[in-house]
């Protein structure tokens, strides 16, 4: 295992403090600081950011991103027992780490970073880490407050991240990531990296931020994406009709063939489809 501070080891840090995984939590600790780093690395330069990280627990990335050159992290930790081992890190690393207690659901993330240049990296808690991806990519000013993600999520939900038209795994999230940004998976994480093992293999996804997304309300695209996809196996002019209005209409307005399934239509078809909506309302 790489040593990258002379921090404890992690092993050392989770008996000390008694810290074993809470499964309520999602939580599945990453230990081994040489896949920590690599995380980090693909994260890109942080020298000149503020580094936001979600559910740090025994510190193990947040570690890495800061002995990789993070400017300045920005951690926050629901786990109240996780707190004393941040507190270690941020006396190793003096006025470089702000410790924040709280869910990152409820937390502003533009607010406690102060408006600093931001890359967001983190071993997401498998329970919500969709919906934090969601909100990342939902927020309302475009180009976002964010330059980067650099998340961990189970593979299944990672493929779902990236996937496009076609893809097996393609879906609504897709859909809403392929709009706004682009994003690949960078690594897969055996189960055997993480205490306690999950019974999935993980990935690590990299998202940066689309300059000029085609213009479309993003409401509208999330009730259209929902409709479509949640009886995927129907054609459009049937599982569209939840929505109302003239369904062929709106199909025909947005150059969409009536008997079309949901997943083989593209992102700019959507797009298409939303604002078609949007016009008929």
């Amino acid at each position: 295992m790489a040593q990258i501070d002379d921090l404890p080891p992690l092993r050392e840090v989770i008996a000390q403090h008694g810290l074993e995984a809470k499964k309520s939590l999602g939580q599945n600790f990453l230990l081994d600081l040489n896949l920590t780093s690599r995380i980090a690395r693909t994260a890109g330069d942080l020298s000149q950011v503020t580094v936001l990280e979600i559910g740090p627990g025994p510190g193990g990335l947040t570690r890495a991103l800061l002995a990789n050159g993070a400017k300045n992290v920005v951690a926050i930790e629901k786990d109240t027992r996780c707190l004393a081992a941040l507190t270690d890190i941020q006396a190793h690393y003096p006025g470089r780490l702000d410790i924040i207690e709280g869910d990152a659901l409820d937390i502003d993330p533009v607010a406690v970073t102060g408006g600093e240049p931001v890359k967001i990296a983190a071993n997401l808690p498998y329970n919500v880490g969709t919906q934090l991806l969601l909100n990342w990519i939902s927020v309302p000013q475009w180009p976002p407050f964010w330059q980067s993600l650099t998340l961990m999520f189970q593979k299944e939900v990672g493929s779902r991240i990236v996937a496009r038209q076609g893809d097996k795994a393609y879906g609504r999230l897709g859909v809403l990531a392929g709009w706004r940004t682009h994003a690949s998976m960078a690594f897969d994480l055996s189960p055997k990296a993480f205490t306690p093992p999950p019974k999935v293999t993980s990935t690590v996804v990299h998202v940066t931020p689309r300059a000029g997304p085609l213009p479309c309300d993003l409401k509208m695209l999330e009730k259209v994406t929902a409709a479509a996809f949640g009886q995927r196996r129907k054609m459009l002019r049937s599982s569209l009709k939840a929505l109302g209005g003239d369904t062929e209409g709106v199909l025909e307005a947005a150059i969409i063939p009536a008997t079309a399934r949901a997943e083989e239509i593209d992102v700019e078809g959507f797009v298409r489809l939303a604002n078609a909506y949007s016009a008929s309302a």
